[in-house]
């Protein structure tokens, strides 16, 4: 399992420090900007698992930021918690409607962010946990190592198993070959970006079964993406 990837976005340097340490203390990949404009190249460049949200930023403001991308196909379902010094309830209010998974208000404590994060993790990554994952009519054992579909149990091969189990962590959301190729086989991999295509066509088939549609979305010019079928 690749290490969960965090974007921190938090424009008080010693904040920042000291919540990279935490998180990378707790097995996190964890890039940091104060930006909001950087934030949202770093989402696009390379999707995280998460992202740890300042409201008040340099650039672009976090609200604005969060908007953004909800709005984006790419980054529409990226699980967002807001920090904010804003104590009222009609900004916590709208930071939610905007589309935040979760709101804390400054002074907090690093541990209760830690929690907020785990669970918001185990809820979008339910394999982390050794938890059974079902995206639509797919359901995926990892301790057992059983994948089944419509009480009809698939045979994957490595690979395939590793690729969908990649995508049914993050359902809906739109993976590039490059992120595929990081996830599935990892960073450094010398593996050539067609060969994502060749398994994504395994795995197609693998998982294919009379009456079912086929769940594996393409993005013209942007990679593929699992859907609930």
């Amino acid at each position: 399992m690749t290490s969960p990837k965090l974007i921190l976005v938090e424009d008080d340097p010693a904040l920042s420090e000291l919540l990279q340490f935490r998180f990378e203390k707790e097995g996190y990949s964890v890039r940091a900007t104060p930006d909001g404009d950087e934030a949202l190249v770093m989402a696009r460049e390379d999707q995280p698992d998460l992202m740890i949200l300042d409201w008040m930023i340099e650039g672009t403001s976090g609200i604005e930021v969060c908007r953004r991308l909800r709005r984006d196909k790419l980054t529409s379902h990226l699980p967002i918690i807001m920090l904010t010094a804003r104590e009222s309830e009609d900004d916590r209010v709208r930071g939610l409607e905007i589309g935040a998974d979760d709101y804390l208000t400054k002074p907090f404590s690093p541990r209760e962010l830690l929690a907020r994060v785990a669970a918001v993790m185990r809820r979008i990554r339910p394999a982390l946990a050794g938890e059974s994952v079902q995206v639509g009519d797919i359901i995926l054992d990892p301790v057992a190592h059983k994948v089944v579909r419509q009480g009809q149990a698939l045979q994957l091969g490595p690979t395939e198993y590793r690729l969908l189990k990649f995508f049914m962590e993050s359902p809906g959301r739109v993976f590039s070959r490059n992120q595929l190729l990081d996830g599935v086989w990892g960073t450094g991999s010398d593996i050539e970006l067609r060969t994502v295509d060749v398994h994504i066509r395994r795995l197609r088939k693998a998982i294919e079964i009379d009456g079912a549609t086929d769940p594996i979305r393409t993005v013209r010019s942007a990679g593929y993406a699992l859907e609930p079928a």
